[in-house]
């Protein structure tokens, strides 16, 4: 288990493109097609489960929406911003601009 991180601790871990709201990370892909989100969702599901940590995701017709948390701290932990990062390098390398959520 970790600890939840301060907001100013989520924001010096420099998570260009997420927005920390209401105790969790966002952030917006647009993919352009129903196909790219599909394969950057399932991309994604691939780092989570060898993170075994799972965000929140909504795939609609040209674009994605993440929401990561931990729920056992009620906040943002290390782990989130780990993932965080991971997807960010996901969507990067499938050229999907990403935007705060």
């Amino acid at each position: 288990m970790g600890e939840t991180l301060s907001d100013q601790q989520v924001h010096d871990a420099g998570l260009s493109g997420w927005a920390l709201r209401d105790d969790a990370l966002h952030l917006h892909c647009a993919t352009g097609d129903f196909a790219t989100g599909l394969a950057l969702v399932n991309e994604v599901g691939a780092a989570a489960e060898d993170a075994n940590h799972h965000p929140d995701i909504d795939l609609r017709y040209g674009e994605v929406t993440i929401r990561l948390s931990s729920h056992d701290v009620g906040g943002v932990s290390e782990r989130d911003v780990a993932l965080a990062r991971r997807i960010s390098e996901l969507a990067a390398g499938a050229g999907v601009k990403t935007t705060a959520g």
